[in-house]
């Protein structure tokens, strides 16, 4: 079992009563660790890219730019044993290694999709602001040289 995981996850989410900070109060809640994994770059490349088709190892490396092997067997395992990815290793020679969503991840792409069509859709207002905090911070700069 992997270093801070609990064997049998417990009911720790409230949907009545939506509060953000239990991530972190709650000893025996993995939501936060579940966040954790499937919100990280690699994982949300590896998900996208899985969505409706079957790819190999090497197909998926080439595809995410800039992961290591390393790191990508890595993601792969953990998209695995959290139940999201399907492994599948045919016996020939050289070993063929195959990767898909399982139902579980496919519905995790589609909320997944959801948010990119939100950052596509807010991508310019959030361009907008990016550029007037970074004009604010530095005319902050400029009057008192120091770096906020």
């Amino acid at each position: 079992m992997e270093d801070g995981t609990f064997e049998f996850p417990s009911n720790c989410a409230d949907t009545v009563d939506y509060d953000a900070r239990q991530w972190d109060t709650r000893e025996d809640c993995e939501v936060r660790q579940i966040l954790d994994r499937i919100a990280d770059k690699w994982s949300l490349l590896a998900i996208a890219l899985l969505d409706r088709r079957t790819m190999r190892f090497t197909e998926l490396s080439r595809e995410i730019d800039g992961i290591s092997q390393r790191m990508l067997t890595k993601t792969l395992r953990h998209l695995e044993r959290d139940g999201l990815v399907r492994r599948t290793v045919h016996p020939v020679v050289p070993p063929r290694v195959d990767y898909e969503l399982t139902p579980l991840g496919v519905t995790l792409h589609a909320t997944i999709q959801s948010l990119v069509t939100w950052t596509e859709q807010h991508q310019a207002e959030i361009a907008a602001a990016r550029s007037g905090y970074d004009s604010r911070a530095d005319a902050m700069q400029d009057l008192d040289g120091v770096v906020r």
